[in-house]
């Protein structure tokens, strides 16, 4: 799967880190609806660092197409809100 860093770049990503992606991803609404802001910070902070850490960075030239985006860590509670409306920044997995 292919992840977009908002703000920075793209990485390829082995599709079995969707699930803990979606997990934290749902942790990040939570946040958000208990105006959280530290802990959706920290959310942030622990799926960019998923991404960095086993992820492939892509040329800067590559244009293929994002299957999800994470925002930056820094996210205000505010930004969060317009982003996160519907299903998080991850659509549910088919069960």
């Amino acid at each position: 799967m292919i992840v977009r860093l908002m703000n920075e770049a793209q990485f390829r990503l082995s599709d079995d880190l969707a699930a803990e992606l979606n997990e934290l991803d749902n942790q990040a609404v939570k946040a958000v609806e208990a105006d959280d802001e530290a802990r959706l910070r920290e959310i942030l902070g622990q799926m960019v660092s998923i991404v960095h850490e086993r992820g492939e960075r892509l040329d800067d030239a590559d244009l293929s197409a994002s299957d999800l985006m994470i925002p930056p860590a820094d996210l205000t509670l505010e930004e969060a809100r317009e982003l996160f409306a519907g299903d998080g920044l991850i659509p549910d997995l088919p069960a």
